[in-house]
C-alpha cells in the first residue's frame, strides 16, 4: 500500500490527478479517519508547494579548498550541496526530533547498545544503482580507521558493523547510546554507493533530490532535479545554483538586483533597511547557531587556565550582542548547549565581563599579550567581534592584537591552527552529539585541542543513562566544566536570519542548521 500512496502523492504534486482524485483513491484503499485527514493535509500542502524554477541561492560560505569528499565537509556550502545530492539514514525536522529518511524504520536493543536499521527499498542513486545494505557499511567505514574525517569521533563507538540481508544494517556499539540515530545521521556520513566494499567519495553521486552537474570550489555549484527522487512532494526546484557570495554588501546587493532569490547571514547593520525593500521577506529563527572564540589549550599561553578565565571575564557580552547581532541573539556561557536544547543548564550562574576578575587572574598567569586571529569568513562581524573584545580586555589590562586574517582560506589555513581565533557552530540538536564533536578528547574537530578526564568519563556515562534526571544532573556538570576549564569562549548565541524574494516559500523552518537545516533544495519552492 505505502507504493501506492507515494505513487498518488507523485501524481498528485505533478499535476496529474487532483485533490479530489486524491481523496477518492483513498477511500478506494479503504483509508479513513485520522489517516486519511493527515494525507489530505499534506496533499494542501503539496499542492501549494508548486514546482518548476531556477532557484538561485547567495551563500556566505564557500572555499577554493572545498571537496566533494564528505570527510572534509567544513563549512555551509559543502553542507548544503551534500543535502541536495545526499541523504542519510535520519533527518531532523523542525521540532529537532530524529526521522527515518533512508532507513524505513530502526529499533534499538540491548539497553541501546545495539541498533537495528531497515532500510528503505528501491531507493535509486544518480547513476541508477539501488540503494542496499552494503553501501550503508561501505559510507561508514569511509569514517573510520586512517581517517581525518570530523565524523571519526563519533563513530569511535562503534565495535560492530554487520549487514543482514539487502535492506537490515546492524550496529553494535560499547555501550548504550539513545541518541545514535542523530550521530548516525551526521552530515558527514550520507550514504553513498558502494563498489567492492568501498566508496568513491568525490563522485558527487547521490539518492538525493538533486543531481549535481557541476561544482567549482569556493565559487559555484549547479543542480538538476533527480527524475527518480524517492520522497514524494520534495525537491521542488528544476535547477538549483550556489554561488560563493562572502562579502555581505555583494551578497546583499545579489539579492535586491534579482541575481539571486535568496542569501543567508544577512548583514545585521542593514536588515532593517533590507527588509523594506519591495519584493524582498526577511526571516528570523532561532536554534543552535553560535559563535565562539576557541583558543588551542596545548599552546602556550592558553595551556594555563587562569589565562583562559581571564579572557572568558574579560568580554561584554551584552555589548557584542548589542554592537555585532544587533539584537539578534542571546549572550553566551562559555560552552555549546544552547537553551533550546532539552538539557540546557539554565541555573548555571551567568558569567559577566568583570574587568577586576579578568584582572585578578591575569595576573596570576603573570601578564596576558596575545593575538586573536578573526575574518569574516567565521562569522559576520567576527572581526568587529575581536575589536571589541580588544576595547574589553584594555581595562583588565590584558594586550590582544587582533589579526585580520583572508577570508579565502580561513577553514583551511587558520581555524585549529592559530593559537586563538574565531569560529561559528550551527550547533546539534542533542548534547552528546555536539559534545562529541567538538569537546571528546581526540575529537577531530576539538578546535581547542582540549582533554579532560572527568569530562570524557561523563559523556560516555550519559549516552546509556535512561534516567533523564541523572542524565540531566551529567550534562549540567559537563557544561560547568566546559565553562570553567574548557578552552573556548562563547560570547553569544545568534539567531538566524536570511532573506529571500518573495516569491519563494517554504514550510515551517527547522533551525538546526542555517536555511532551514540546509534542507532548502528539497524543501523550499516558487509561488
Amino acid at each position: 500500500m505505502d507504493n501506492q500512496i507515494n505513487q498518488m502523492k507523485e501524481e498528485l504534486v505533478t499535476g496529474k490527478i487532483t485533490r479530489r482524485e486524491f481523496a477518492q483513491r483513498l477511500i478506494a484503499l479503504g483509508i479513513i479517519g485520522t489517516s486519511a485527514g493527515t494525507l489530505l493535509t499534506w496533499a494542501d500542502k503539496a499542492q501549494a508547494a508548486k514546482r518548476g524554477g531556477r532557484l538561485r541561492f547567495g551563500i556566505a560560505h564557500g572555499s577554493t579548498t572545498d571537496s566533494l569528499d564528505p570527510a572534509t565537509y567544513e563549512n555551509n556550502f559543502t553542507i548544503g550541496v551534500d543535502y541536495g545530492i545526499h541523504n542519510h539514514l535520519g533527518e531532523v525536522d523542525h521540532t529537532g526530533a530524529i526521522n527515518p529518511e533512508l532507513a524505513e524504520s530502526w529499533e534499538p536493543k540491548n539497553g541501546a547498545k545495539t541498533w537495528v536499521i531497515n532500510l528503505r527499498r528501491g531507493v535509486e542513486y544518480h547513476n541508477g544503482k539501488t540503494m542496499d545494505s552494503d553501501d550503508v557499511i561501505a559510507s561508514f567505514k569511509h569514517h573510520m580507521g586512517e581517517t581525518k574525517s570530523p565524523a571519526k569521533s563519533l563513530l569511535k563507538q562503534v565495535v560492530g558493523m554487520n549487514t543482514d540481508g539487502k535492506y537490515r544494517v546492524i550496529f553494535d556499539l560499547e555501550g548504550g547510546n539513545a541518541d545514535f540515530m542523530y550521530v548516525a545521521s551526521d552530515y558527514h556520513v550520507p550514504i553513498k554507493p558502494s563498489k567492492g566494499g568501498k566508496i568513491s567519495p568525490t563522485d558527487g553521486i547521490g539518492t538525493g533530490g538533486y543531481v549535481l552537474k557541476s561544482f567549482e570550489p569556493g565559487v559555484r555549484a549547479f543542480f538538476a532535479r533527480h527524475p527518480n527522487y524517492f520522497k514524494s512532494g520534495k525537491a521542488h526546484f528544476d535547477e538549483v545554483e550556489m554561488l560563493a557570495i562572502i562579502d555581505p554588501t555583494s551578497r546583499t546587493n545579489a539579492l535586491t538586483t534579482g541575481e539571486v532569490d535568496t542569501i543567508d547571514r544577512v548583514d545585521l547593520k542593514t536588515a532593517h533597511l533590507l527588509g523594506r525593500k519591495p519584493g524582498v521577506r526577511l526571516e528570523e529563527f532561532t536554534g543552535t547557531k553560535h559563535y565562539t572564540f576557541p583558543m588551542r589549550t596545548d599552546t602556550s599561553p592558553f595551556d594555563d587556565n587562569n589565562v583562559r578565565m581571564a579572557l572568558k571575564h574579560a568580554v561584554n557580552r551584552e555589548e557584542v550582542v548589542e554592537k555585532v547581532l544587533f539584537g539578534h541573539g542571546i549572550v553566551g556561557n562559555d560552552h555549546p548547549i544552547a537553551p533550546s536544547n532539552p538539557f540546557h543548564a539554565s541555573t548555571l550562574p551567568q558569567r559577566k565581563y568583570d574587568p577586576d576578575k579578568a584582572r585578578f587572574y591575569a595576573k596570576k598567569a603573570g601578564g596576558i599579550k596575545v593575538q586573536l586571529s578573526a575574518a569574516d569568513a567565521a562569522f559576520n562581524g567576527a572581526v568587529d567581534a575581536a575589536v571589541l573584545y580588544r576595547e574589553h580586555a584594555a581595562a583588565a589590562g590584558i594586550d590582544i592584537e587582533v589579526i585580520r586574517e583572508p577570508n579565502d582560506g580561513y577553514w583551511s589555513n587558520v581555524w585549529m591552527k592559530k593559537p586563538w581565533g574565531a569560529c561559528y557552530w550551527g550547533g546539534r540538536p542533542t548534547e552528546d552529539w555536539m559534545f562529541s564533536t567538538a569537546y571528546m578528547g581526540g575529537a577531530d574537530w576539538n578546535d581547542t585541542f582540549w582533554k579532560h578526564d572527568r569530562f570524557d568519563s561523563l559523556l560516555v556515562q550519559a549516552r546509556a543513562e535512561t534516567d533523564q534526571n541523572k542524565r540531566r544532573s551529567m550534562y549540567f556538570e559537563m557544561q560547568q566544566i566546559v565553562s570553567d576549564e574548557g578552552g573556548v569562549v562563547v560570547p553569544m548565541f545568534a539567531n538566524y536570519v536570511i532573506a529571500m524574494s518573495d516569491k519563494v516559500k517554504h514550510g515551517t523552518l527547522a533551525g538546526n542548521w542555517d536555511m532551514d537545516g540546509q534542507r532548502f533544495m528539497e524543501r523550499w519552492w516558487f509561488a
